[in-house]
C-alpha cells in the first residue's frame, strides 16, 4: 500500500487554480522528487498532504486514510515537514527538539534527545546550545531531528537546503539519506537543484502551472542524453514552454504550521 496518495487533487486558492488533477501514489521508503519552475505548485502540492493546505475530503490519503478525517496534530506528528528556513523556538538545541512531544504532555529524556542528535550527525554537546546559536546547516538538522521526535514517518521536505553552502547542503542531504535507511523513513523532497534531485531522488514529477507533466524513475527522467526534454529544459535553466516566475521567498516554520 503507498504511504502517501492523492486521487486527482486539485487546490483553488484566491479564485486561481493552483493545482490540476493530481493523481500519484509515493511507496513507503520511497525519496519522492518534486520539480519544475518557481510558481508551478510544487510547495502547494507539498503542503496538502499534511494540510497546511486544505484538501477536499478524498483526494489525499496517509496508508489508505482520507487525511480530512484524521485530527490534524496526528497527521502532522506522523507526516512532518522541513522548510527551507527552520524556525527556531526560543530555548535551547533540546528544548526546540522536544517540542512537539511536550504539546501532548510528554517529556523526552536526555538520553532519547541524545539520540536524536546523534541521528542527526549533531553532537551530545550542542543539547545546551541556545538553539538562535547555530548555523544554518546545524539548525536544519535540528529540525528534522524535532521531526523524528514525533516518530514521523513521512519527512515533507520544501527546499530543505536552498538557504546552505554546498557543504551544508550535502550533510543534510547525507542525514536525510542515512536516516531513510535507518528508520524506513519516506521523504517527498521539493527541489530546485537538478543535480540534487539525481543525487538524492529514486522518483520525480514535474510539475507546471499545477499540473502534472510526467512521473519517472530520476534517472531516466533527468538523463543528460535521453531524458525527457521538457525535465532536461528544466535543468538546464532553460524555461521554454513552461512558466516563467520568480522564485517565492524562502519559507520558515512557524510553531502553528508544524503543529
Amino acid at each position: 500500500m503507498a504511504v502517501i496518495e492523492t486521487r486527482h487533487l486539485s487546490l483553488v486558492r484566491g479564485g486561481s487554480e493552483v493545482l490540476h488533477d493530481i493523481s500519484l501514489a509515493i511507496e513507503p521508503g520511497e525519496t519522492f522528487i518534486l520539480i519544475g519552475p518557481s510558481g508551478s505548485g510544487k510547495s502547494s502540492l507539498l503542503r496538502c498532504l499534511n494540510r497546511l493546505e486544505e484538501p477536499a475530503p478524498g483526494a489525499v490519503f496517509l496508508r489508505g486514510e482520507d487525511i480530512t478525517a484524521m485530527p490534524v496534530i496526528a497527521l502532522r506528528r506522523r507526516v512532518g515537514m522541513v522548510f527551507q528556513l527552520p524556525a527556531m523556538f526560543p530555548g535551547t538545541v533540546a528544548d526546540n527538539i522536544a517540542y512537539g512531544p511536550a504539546l501532548r504532555g510528554e517529556k523526552l529524556s536526555a538520553e532519547r534527545i541524545v539520540e536524536l542528535l546523534d541521528m542527526v550527525m549533531l553532537a551530545p554537546a550542542l543539547a545546551d546550545r541556545p538553539a538562535t546559536d547555530l548555523s544554518g546547516g546545524q539548525a536544519q538538522r535540528v529540525a528534522v531531528a524535532r521531526a523524528l521526535a514525533n516518530e514521523s514517518e513521512v519527512l515533507l521536505l520544501d527546499e530543505p537546503t536552498s538557504a546552505l553552502d554546498p557543504i551544508a547542503t550535502r550533510a543534510v542531504e547525507q542525514t536525510l539519506l542515512e536516516l531513510r535507511a535507518r528508520l524506513g523513513l519516506t521523504l517527498v523532497w521539493v527541489s530546485h537543484a537538478v543535480e540534487q534531485a539525481r543525487r538524492v531522488g529514486d522518483r520525480a514529477l514535474l510539475l507546471d502551472r499545477g499540473r502534472v507533466l510526467k512521473i519517472d524513475r530520476v534517472e531516466r527522467m533527468l538523463d543528460p542524453v535521453n531524458g525527457d526534454e521538457r525535465a532536461l529544459a528544466f535543468a538546464q535553466g532553460d524555461q521554454a514552454g513552461l512558466r516563467e516566475d520568480r522564485a517565492p521567498a524562502a519559507r520558515a516554520a512557524t510553531p502553528a504550521q508544524e503543529w
